[in-house]
């Protein structure tokens, strides 16, 4: 945290309105009226009866005593007030920069607005201030019309603009305007007198009688006692924060009562917050004076570190909430006075809205409370238009701005109508001089594309990147954020703008011990700068605060153990106790889907009894987007519709668990550290990606059914004994295979997602026990399938079945050439979604389906959009053709191409476009065993599942079984004897009832005879056996080496391939350097003749006569 420099900013001129002008010189003599205006826009659909209702605007007619004005039509009454008063002003001749006080003038409209403020005027009027000042005057003895100075500060907001004009921190600690307000009372000593402790004022003289029967007649209609729910926030961590009730009546001061509550003599003694929740809430902290006795260092943060190890009574958990400094006990209540009305406002405060006023000050507490969900949901780390449920995240990002006393934030939209190129420059750049840039400020400005003139165009093709800014009050730039990558719709640009800043927010709060250099170089910081001085400055209180839990607290009122459960295990170690309940029917959710649950958390306390604290009988999300605890989403992809599952988990903080529950007299005896919560979800329904949606609409049986029912004939035709599913998901594939009639032996899967080998683990076991299939082992391997890895190698058979196109284009064909050139199977089937289907799928959908959101700004020829939003391309048949001759030439593979879902000879073709790659017979060159051995060790993948059949039944004796030489982790004799380099006999044992030989040649051959014989022929068949056994060693080794042989090649071949590709990829960024080069210097040379046109333009200033 930095310290130097001086906090004190230079004070600011004040600067009033135009209507304030107004106000100032005609007082009540000026009338503002306003007039609502309907504009009906004109019909865009002929034929269409039902009325458009356009947008509503506002006109103001302001009546002064010699005329009246009449502004023109605005959306919001503010402006048109603002344009009637500036109308106004014009026609009195009157300047509003020249009406603007003076900075030596603002202490003197300090003393005019106090003089006000206790004037015979103001009183009958109907303001909260002036209602307070008639409470005072039911007072007894000395407290007569004695009136707190921090009161004044909190219901007269001129009087407070006034003091910020003198000193700008009275903006983010408005306790500082208290001398302020005591240094221009004194002024009006003939007016108003000062208490002795300088915290309250009255009036010297008397009101004039008029006003006093009002106040009998509103005591005997105020009789009645009130009792306000409010909540007590004692200073001390060891104390708990607990719901109180104040009893107020009409006889006395609702101050002096929650002073006596305080334990402080009356209400001189008590200071009050601004206002806390919305805009109109009463709700403020009260808290004792007497604690805080020097106002100047109160807003001192950056040099309160002594309040960390002294045993001050300082309230953090108040000061927390408040936003500014509070000491000793603090009351929370919603009492008070509001505009309009001479009774006295009340509102229960229950214990539980503290709570979630406390969850709600973090950016990830905000979007749980705006789903009304706190222990399940979670901030999403992607936002899309077709599953954000809650609030949006540009309205909570200037919420937090609000509640952080930060200024609204501001959104730069950047569009660019030509197709994108990929950004090369630094975080800050464009990246592109043909942008047009829009400034999107604070309030409700319509989003939409600019042209170079100003005119809206809805019409331009290109996409939109945002920009992000977050200032202070005093305009000092906090944070912002320029990203790289662009979308097709201007509202998704801005939606994940605001939910990145959220994101690197929400850390911050999560982590508040963790320097700002940490967060600037985690993942979610990428493209956001934050300027560390101007952000320690803002959220100094924050970070003290956070900190000084840590130091004092327990898990109870640590504010800083955020709400975050660790993502569990995914293989092996499942969510604790994890329970299912119901018949399975049907598949289980996946990835982008969209679910629809409802669930019950409970809390088992110490003693085992059961205690509801949250339920929801609809909730939704989308599986992948992380909007709900990783927990909860783990579990819903193990169920299908109408199954429960339930599991337990530790607590959270408590805050969380008292904002979550209902009835907090049921939760609180029994909470403590014991306790845990178990969640019992129920699938209720949900939907299919928008890819998979389609395909079942359209097509019987589904796309997916006939890919995987096509690669099942290949599979079974081949007679292939190992396959290798690259990018296996959820084992789809793999799950189809067992049962099916096909020779295979070993099954292996490969992929990225521990979740969908979870899943494929858990329905292939399942399978596996209950089937009879000629499967001996199954292996899952999480790893990249875009990297080599002798794990892959070697295999009859490889699938990769709709996976290329959720890589880059660029990792598609570096699998091609790994895939082919390393791993070479002998035939690998490889399918990709047929871009021109698009057209037909889309159309007989597009009346039940909405548009992808998450389109980015990849360059397009066609107008359909992709048929997953996680598809990075998408291929025409030519695309397709060239991407896979192209391999098979540079391989030694033949290709040939099928597809499924329509028809080869019926345009567009196929829904699904199919290669088939074989791998054809050649010569190879020399190689060294050496290196061979070496590339065997090159192992990056993990193994997760593993099942075998010999540990999974019992197997006779007397039976000869294969021995399974293609694993890397068999121990098999034939293993042991190609290591060994053994001539591959098996032993031989020769008894007079019989001859068992074994041959190991690694194909999983097993050759064995037992029969009664002669000595004479057992000689023979044993010289006939060891003829065979050295005949099958010699063509294996044979075998072998010409495979060791071809591997080499084809590693030197790719070899040589890579480096091909790294110099045409030099060239092209030469290429593109020197077109970013030539459109700098044009858009210099444009710069340049505007900028001359623009001098040539200026009028030639007259010579004096």
């Amino acid at each position: 945290m930095e310290t130097g420099g001086s906090l004190v900013p230079p004070a600011k001129k004040p600067i009033s309105t135009p209507k304030a002008i107004i106000r100032q010189k005609f007082g009540s003599k000026a009338s503002f009226t306003i007039e609502e205006v309907e504009e009906f826009p004109q019909n865009e659909c002929p034929g269409l009866a039902i009325p458009q209702k356009g947008p509503c605007l506002f006109r103001c007619h302001l009546e002064l005593p010699e005329f009246s004005v009449v502004s023109e039509t605005f959306k919001r009454k503010r402006e048109a007030e603002q344009s009637a008063s500036e109308m106004a002003l014009d026609k009195l001749g009157i300047s509003a920069e020249k009406s603007n006080p003076p900075l030596l003038d603002a202490a003197d409209e300090l003393a005019a607005r106090l003089s006000f403020l206790f004037s015979n005027e103001f009183l009958p009027s109907l303001h909260p201030l002036s209602s307070n000042l008639k409470a005072t005057l039911r007072r007894e003895g000395d407290l007569y019309g004695l009136v707190p100075v921090s009161l004044m500060i909190a219901y007269d907001s001129k009087l407070c603009n006034l003091c910020k004009s003198i000193n700008p921190l009275v903006d983010s600690n408005p306790l500082l305007a208290i001398p302020h307000i005591i240094a221009a009372a004194s002024r009006l000593s003939e007016l108003v007198a000062i208490s002795d402790d300088q915290l309250c004022i009255r009036r010297q003289n008397p009101y004039p009688s008029q006003f006093t029967p009002s106040f009998a007649d509103q005591q005997l209609s105020m009789s009645e006692s009130l009792q306000v729910q409010a909540v007590l926030i004692p200073y001390s961590l060891d104390n708990a924060v607990r719901s109180m009730s104040l009893d107020a009546h009409s006889k006395g001061y609702y101050l002096d009562i929650i002073a006596k509550e305080l334990g402080v003599a009356d209400a001189s003694k008590i200071l009050l917050s601004r206002a806390i929740g919305k805009a109109s809430s009463e709700m403020r902290l009260y808290f004792s004076a007497l604690e805080t006795r020097n106002f100047d260092s109160v807003s001192d943060f950056l040099h309160a570190k002594e309040i960390l190890d002294c045993n001050s009574s300082f309230n953090s958990r108040a000061s927390y909430l408040s936003g500014q400094a509070v000491y000793g006990d603090a009351i929370l209540a919603s009492i008070g006075y509001k505009w309009k009305s001479a009774d006295i406002f009340h509102e229960d405060v229950p214990l539980r809205s503290y709570f979630r006023m406390i969850v709600g000050k973090a950016p990830a507490g905000l979007y749980k409370l705006s789903r009304e969900v706190i222990l399940v949901a979670e901030l999403p780390v992607r936002f899309t238009s077709k599953s954000w449920r809650g609030s949006l995240p540009r309205e909570l990002l200037f919420t937090f701005c609000r509640q952080q006393r930060l200024s609204e934030p501001i959104f730069s939209v950047a569009f660019d109508p030509k197709e994108p190129v990929p950004v090369q420059e630094s975080a800050g750049s464009h990246g592109n001089s043909d942008f047009i840039e829009s400034i999107i400020g604070s309030g409700n400005q319509t989003l939409c594309p600019v042209t170079a003139d100003g005119n809206e165009s809805a019409e331009l093709e290109g996409t939109y990147r945002c920009e992000v800014r977050l200032m202070s009050k005093s305009q000092e730039l906090i944070l912002e954020y320029r990203p790289k990558e662009s979308y097709k719709k201007q509202n998704d640009a801005v939606q994940n703008a605001a939910l990145r800043v959220l994101s690197w927010l929400d850390m911050y709060f999560r982590q508040p011990d963790m320097p700002l250099e940490g967060i600037n170089s985690s993942r979610v910081a990428v493209d956001i700068q934050c300027h560390d001085s101007n952000f320690s400055r803002e959220f100094s209180l924050c970070w003290l605060i956070l900190n000084l839990q840590q130091r004092r607290g327990s898990q109870e009122s640590n504010l800083s153990c955020y709400h975050s459960y660790q993502p569990s295990p995914m293989i092996g170690h499942q969510i604790d106790h994890i329970k299912i309940e119901g018949p399975e029917a049907g598949m289980c959710p996946s990835n982008g889907s969209l679910v629809c649950i409802s669930y019950i958390v409970s809390l088992i306390t110490a003693g085992g009894s059961r205690k509801v604290v949250e339920t929801a009988d609809e909730f939704d999300f989308e599986i992948g987007t992380g909007a709900v605890i990783p927990c909860v989403e783990d579990a819903v992809m193990q169920i299908t519709v109408a199954q429960s599952v339930s599991f337990y988990k530790e607590l959270p903080p408590h805050e969380f668990i008292l904002a979550a529950a209902a009835d907090l007299s049921n939760i609180l005896p029994d909470l403590t550290t014991s306790c845990y919560l178990e969640y019992s979800i129920t699938l209720l329904h949900f939907t299919c990606p928008l890819e998979d949606k389609i395909e079942q609409a359209f097509f019987t049986p589904p796309l997916s059914k006939q890919r995987v029912e096509y690669a099942l004939h290949h599979i079974r035709d081949s007679s292939a004994t190992s396959l290798i599913d690259f990018g296996c998901g959820s084992g789809s594939l793999l799950d189809s295979l067992i049962g099916y009639p096909t020779s295979l032996k070993k099954i292996v899967g490969v992929d990225l997602s521990r979740k969908g080998l979870a899943r494929a683990a858990k329905i292939l076991h399942s399978k596996l026990m209950k089937s009879t299939s000629g499967v001996k082992q199954v292996l899952l391997y999480e790893g990249s399938i875009t990297v080599f890895d002798s794990y892959l190698c070697g295999f009859d058979m490889g699938t990769c079945l709709e996976v290329i196109e959720h890589m880059e284009e660029e990792e598609a064909s570096l699998f091609g050439n790994i895939v082919l050139a390393s791993f070479r199977p002998k035939i690998l089937i490889v399918s990709t979604p047929n871009y021109e289907y698009n057209v037909i799928l889309q159309r007989s959908n597009l009346s039940g389906h909405e548009d992808d959101p998450d389109e980015k700004g990849e360059p397009q020829s066609h107008s359909c959009r992709f048929r997953n939003h996680d598809h990075k391309f998408e291929w025409t048949r030519k695309q397709f053709n060239s991407w896979a001759t192209g391999l098979s030439v540079r391989h030694g593979y033949s290709v040939e191409f099928d597809g499924v879902g329509g028809s080869a000879d019926v345009e567009p073709g196929f829904a699904s476009q199919i290669a088939v790659f074989r791998r054809l017979p050649c010569g190879e060159s020399e190689t060294s065993g050496t290196e061979n051995a070496d590339a065997r060790q090159r192992h990056h993948c993990e193994l997760i599942w593993e099942w075998n059949a010999a540990a999974n039944q019992t197997l006779s004796d007397s039976v000869p079984r294969a021995d399974s030489d293609t694993s890397e982790h068999s121990d098999s004799p034939a293993k042991r004897r190609r290591r060994s380099g053994d001539d591959g006999r098996g032993d031989q044992q020769q008894q007079e009832t019989g001859t068992g030989i074994g041959i190991g040649t690694g194909t999983g051959i097993a050759i064995g005879t037992s029969y009664p014989s002669t000595s004479t022929t057992v000689l023979e068949e044993s010289s006939v056996g060891s003829a065979i056994s050295r005949s099958a060693s010699i063509i294996v080794e044979a075998i072998h080496a010409s495979e060791e042989k071809e591997e080499r090649r084809h590693r030197e071949l790719l070899s040589l391939h890579e480096r091909r590709l790294k110099l045409e990829e030099s060239e092209v960024d030469m290429n593109r350097q020197g077109v970013n080069d030539l459109v700098q210097a044009i858009n210099n040379l444009a710069n340049s003749l505007l900028s001359l046109a623009s001098h040539q333009n200026q009028p030639q200033p007259q010579p004096p006569k």
